[in-house]
């Protein structure tokens, strides 16, 4: 249940009740914030309608039968055999946190680049944050049809590393043990108003002006990593 709690602080949601409820979060900042890279049309439409459809259909899910009235979100990611039972259950769930993860991985004031303790592990696991960049945009890029680009961090023993990673779908890197940081929802609809097909726009547009690096070094802080001098 680590990861669910870090994921629940990072999104302020709290701790689930005994009957899990899937709830659409306001938006931390207003419709219009991040004009012009996202439009307050193309805001309001995914937020209101798309992410608000994945909200409604995961609860009606939830509802319907009484064995699922006890699962956590995680719980639902991450066991394959629940997802092969009831795909619908794992892509609306799964979405519903990704795009309240997505919401709060975006800034008015975003752009630039990251500091602390983030900047330390990206040059040592990268190299530098134009190959991080470079990374996060290549599998933003590459993700064919449908999906998100995500850093990561790698918690499992022998790696302790940032990760980079495509998904497509809804799915969520917890359900290979990668805790999420900041992600780029690359589905058409975060974007296909504003640049058509350009999707390589968006993208410039995310990390020029929208990343909200802080809300990755939060998500790092709650990991509570200690890190050797000597290991940087």
């Amino acid at each position: 249940m680590m990861l669910l709690r870090l994921i629940l602080t990072a999104l302020s949601l709290g701790a689930l009740p005994a009957t899990v409820a899937i709830d659409l979060p306001d938006l931390p900042y207003s419709y219009d914030a991040l004009a012009p890279a996202i439009s307050e049309q193309t805001l309001r439409t995914h937020h209101l309608k798309h992410h608000a459809k994945y909200v409604n259909t995961a609860n009606e899910l939830l509802k319907s039968e009484p064995s699922y009235a006890n699962l956590s979100p995680e719980k639902i990611i991450k066991d394959r055999k629940l997802r092969m039972k009831n795909l619908s259950l794992f892509n609306n769930v799964a979405q519903a946190i990704n795009h309240a993860f997505y919401w709060k991985s975006l800034s008015p004031n975003g752009g630039g680049q990251p500091s602390g303790q983030l900047m330390d592990l990206i040059q040592r696991d990268f190299g530098s944050f134009e190959e991080l960049k470079n990374k996060m945009e290549s599998e933003a890029l590459t993700c064919f049809g449908s999906g998100w680009a995500w850093l990561g961090y790698d918690a499992s023993k022998g790696h302790e590393k940032l990760v980079v990673m495509k998904t497509t779908g809804a799915e969520n890197p917890m359900a290979l043990g990668i805790t999420p940081l900041l992600t780029i929802d690359v589905w058409e609809h975060a974007y296909y108003l504003d640049f058509q097909e350009r999707r390589g726009e968006y993208v410039k547009a995310y990390f020029d002006r929208l990343v909200n690096w802080s809300f990755a070094e939060e998500n790092l802080k709650l990991l509570g990593l200690v890190i050797a001098k000597d290991e940087l």
